[in-house]
């Protein structure tokens, strides 16, 4: 798992966000908005690698779908911060391309997951 390229990349989002949230915090002194975004955003990869030691595949694909919501959520934050102009564009842009890509993989994963199992 730990060579996954969904683990990969979920943790380098979940240290995104804690960067993002440290900058909210001291640059922005936005603490609620940015508290919520980082507890979504950490969890992503938490759920994921809770999926290592999933009981069975169904709660393998539970555990992914978590994250998804958990991604989703994320990128409501972002938006939030966005509309209510605490970041600029150029922040907003990048950081949500990147929940962007978070989703796009859990929900492959899922999918894959999915299809296989039902090719047995």
């Amino acid at each position: 798992m730990k060579d996954s390229l969904l683990y990969s990349k979920s943790m380098a989002f979940a240290v995104r966000c804690v960067k993002f949230y440290k900058y909210l915090s001291e640059e922005k002194k936005e603490y609620v908005i940015s508290k919520q975004l980082l507890r979504s955003g950490t969890s992503i990869g938490a759920n994921i690698r809770e999926g290592r030691f999933a009981q069975s595949e169904a709660d393998f694909i539970n555990k992914l779908s978590i994250a998804l919501k958990e991604a989703e959520e994320t990128q409501y934050w972002i938006e939030l911060l966005y509309n209510s102009e605490i970041i600029a564009e150029k922040e907003y842009s990048s950081i949500y391309e990147d929940s962007g890509e978070m989703i796009a993989l859990l929900l492959s994963s899922i999918k894959t997951i999915k299809s296989n199992s039902n090719k047995q």
